[in-house]
């Protein structure tokens, strides 16, 4: 399908590293064709008017690692031709090429980051980029994946790299977004394609300058929780920093318990919620959200929420009446 694109395209993709990965991969693919690629306005998981205005002007359209919204789909759908490479839950849009096995029942074990899918459709070999959306969507949980525990390790011993390597190129790659540098994330896919070796990475200054904020804002939200019971932590914070995810995912991944966070400093009149469970499938949470007129997406153990602070309250006390 991607080989019978024709005119101009544009390129929408997630912000974090597995997003950008993808969005790598396809302009690898389809060269001067993309003639302009961008993120939604960070932390939004659809796209505004202004921004499907924009994408009028454009013979196709390519998203990738991005659950939008399906009027956004048909929105773009009548000016473009579009295409999705995705993996998260939701349901298939027939109007437009779909390609996310996991909506067509595939097992997501199988399919652990859209960059793997990316790849795997254009029939590439295993490379960085593959696999650098996946520690980025699952780091360290991707040890109990024996698949692709094996591929990585193969891959960092064919290449003298090592898995805390590729985990930092994730960090810096996910550095962009967590400062909140829309320009910066909508660079990175081209700077990846210019790469003379991985360590280039690991060797960017700018990158590396964002981290060290990072992990300082980090480690001031990760010194408190606001609440707890026996199977769920729920915590509240106020930051800048897009940095939800990563605060959700380390507390959760530390204390085996089904994590909550709320953040209230990111949007001036909207509220962020991120969910991230053990083995609890967050789907009728994730479509209880859309109902009530959320923004609301996710993967089958995490659903992430951008909603009305005077919402906030209401809707986080339902989500924990369903964990428990």
């Amino acid at each position: 399908m991607l080989d019978d694109v024709q005119g101009k395209g544009m390129l929408i993709h997630h912000w974090d590293a597995d997003g950008i990965t993808s969005a790598k991969l396809i302009l690898e693919k389809l060269g001067k064709k993309i003639t302009s690629n961008k993120t939604p306005i960070l932390g939004n998981y659809f796209l505004t008017e202004k921004e499907l205005e924009e994408c009028k002007a454009f013979d196709f359209v390519i998203i990738t690692d991005m659950n939008l919204p399906k009027e956004n789909i048909i929105k773009l759908s009548e000016n473009s031709k579009v295409l999705i490479f995705d993996h998260h839950l939701g349901a298939e849009i027939k109007e437009v090429f779909h390609h996310n096995p996991i909506i067509k029942g595939e097992n997501p074990d199988d399919y652990p980051s859209a960059s793997w899918i990316v790849n795997e459709y254009l029939k590439n070999e295993v490379n960085l980029f593959s696999i650098l959306g996946i520690i980025g969507d699952h780091e360290q949980k991707i040890k109990n994946n024996p698949k692709f525990w094996r591929i990585i390790t193969e891959f960092c011993e064919e290449n003298n790299l090592t898995f805390e390597d590729l985990h930092k190129m994730v960090y810096l790659l996910d550095s962009n977004y967590k400062i909140g540098d829309k320009k910066a994330v909508e660079n990175a896919p081209h700077t990846l394609l210019n790469l003379k070796a991985p360590r280039d990475i690991l060797e960017n200054h700018e990158w590396n300058k964002n981290y060290t904020l990072i992990e300082n804002e980090l480690n001031k939200q990760l010194t408190n929780t606001n609440g707890t019971t026996d199977n769920i932590i729920l915590k509240k914070m106020n930051t800048t920093f897009n940095i939800i995810s990563t605060v959700t995912r380390k507390i959760a991944w530390k204390t085996q318990k089904n994590t909550i966070v709320v953040n209230t400093g990111f949007f001036d009149d909207l509220d962020q919620i991120y969910v991230r469970t053990n083995n609890e499938n967050m789907e009728p949470m994730i479509q209880r959200g859309k109902q009530l007129g959320f923004k609301c997406g996710g993967k089958k153990e995490v659903l992430g929420a951008i909603i009305p602070k005077e919402k906030t309250d209401s809707f986080v006390n339902e989500i924990i009446e369903f964990l428990n």
